[in-house]
């Protein structure tokens, strides 16, 4: 008599796939890719789970405006723009969407908000400008964890430590932050949950508390190194100082409001911690360095010299800009060098 279809049917599911060989059937208990029975495969996972050996992971697809962005978070996501993520945009147009999650944890009591991002700021942010502009079906991809404050910073900042579009003062003042509210105001019990040195963690506390009548003087605070803000909180970490230093940033502050209403680019990050060095100090203020005009942050013409018969400038390569940002880059540096001199436009 044969037997029945279903009869073979379920025979199939639980005898184990071609090729299995007796190792395989050995160890059942450790799902082979492809020698195990659909059934008894299915059941090994779900054990696993059950036992705490395997982790499952929750992927959610989500519409951006029912998530916010956690006030933990290093990156100023008011400071985000086409421009800062121009790589991510056209990697999502390219991939059809979002293949990196982001990490998130659910809220409560929020009617607005469902979730709250982690960290993949700028993946949230990109997701919400394209929908926004011709892509309205992306979604936002992320990964549903349930974690306390403490555990949440620890995670974004091994994120975005390696991240060069997550500035110094960006991290520096998300660390001021959290080491009351996580770490008890104590450097050491920090340093040790970050793995990071205590010298290191000191000196980047140290640059988020300069002053920001101070910072504003930058025009791009985000051009500033460790290094370069450490010297400069150091300079300043007496009243004298910070008095003498803030008084000049008033006047560099004035000076880029001027440069920006005549259509130039503001003074340099050098040369305006040049400056700040030496009114900290009481100094005369040190004789300013190469002008630079820069493109993303990157140099692209250097003023090296000028005088009656000219100027003298040099342009950098490697820097990303086109020809005609180049191009435009010269004619600035040309303007900000008559401006130097004290000739009109």
């Amino acid at each position: 008599m044969s037997r029945s279809p279903q009869k073979n049917y379920l025979d199939r599911l639980l005898e184990p796939a071609a090729g299995a060989d007796q190792e395989d059937l050995e160890n059942a208990d450790r799902p082979v890719a492809g020698s195990g029975s659909p059934l008894l495969t299915r059941a090994n996972s779900l054990g696993r789970l059950a036992s705490g050996e395997l982790k499952q992971v929750t992927h959610v697809r989500l519409d951006p405006k029912r998530c916010r962005i956690w006030s933990g978070n290093a990156r100023n996501y008011a400071a985000l723009n086409p421009n800062r993520c121009r790589d991510l945009i056209d990697s999502m147009i390219a991939e059809g969407g979002q293949k990196v999650p982001a990490l998130v944890r659910k809220l409560k009591n929020d009617p607005d908000h469902d979730y709250e991002v982690i960290y993949g700021t700028r993946r949230h942010w990109t997701i919400s400008w394209l929908r926004a502009n011709n892509y309205p079906d992306f979604v936002f991809l992320a990964e549903v964890r349930d974690l306390d404050d403490e555990a949440a910073f620890r995670l974004a900042d091994l994120e975005n430590r390696g991240r060069q579009d997550v500035t110094e003062i960006e991290r520096a003042k998300n660390y001021a932050a959290a080491l009351p509210l996580h770490y008890e105001g104590k450097q050491a019990k920090m340093a040790e949950r970050l793995n990071i040195s205590k010298g290191l963690l000191s000196k980047m506390i140290a640059f988020a508390n300069v002053n920001d009548k101070i910072m504003a003087a930058f025009a791009v605070p985000g051009e500033l190194s460790l290094r370069q803000g450490y010297a400069l909180a150091q300079a300043v970490s007496t009243p004298p100082a910070e008095a003498r230093a803030s008084r000049a940033a008033g006047g560099i502050v004035k000076e880029n409001a001027a440069l920006a209403e005549a259509g130039k680019g503001a003074l340099p990050a050098a040369s305006v911690l040049a400056r700040l060095l030496a009114a900290a100090s009481g100094e005369a203020a040190a004789p300013q360095g190469p002008r630079q005009i820069l493109f993303q942050g990157k140099p692209v013409v250097t003023i090296l010299d000028e005088n009656r018969n000219g100027v003298r400038f040099q342009v950098h390569s490697g820097t990303g800009a086109d020809i005609e940002e180049i191009v435009e880059s010269v004619r600035e540096a040309l303007h900000v060098s008559s401006i130097g001199a004290g000739k009109n436009d």
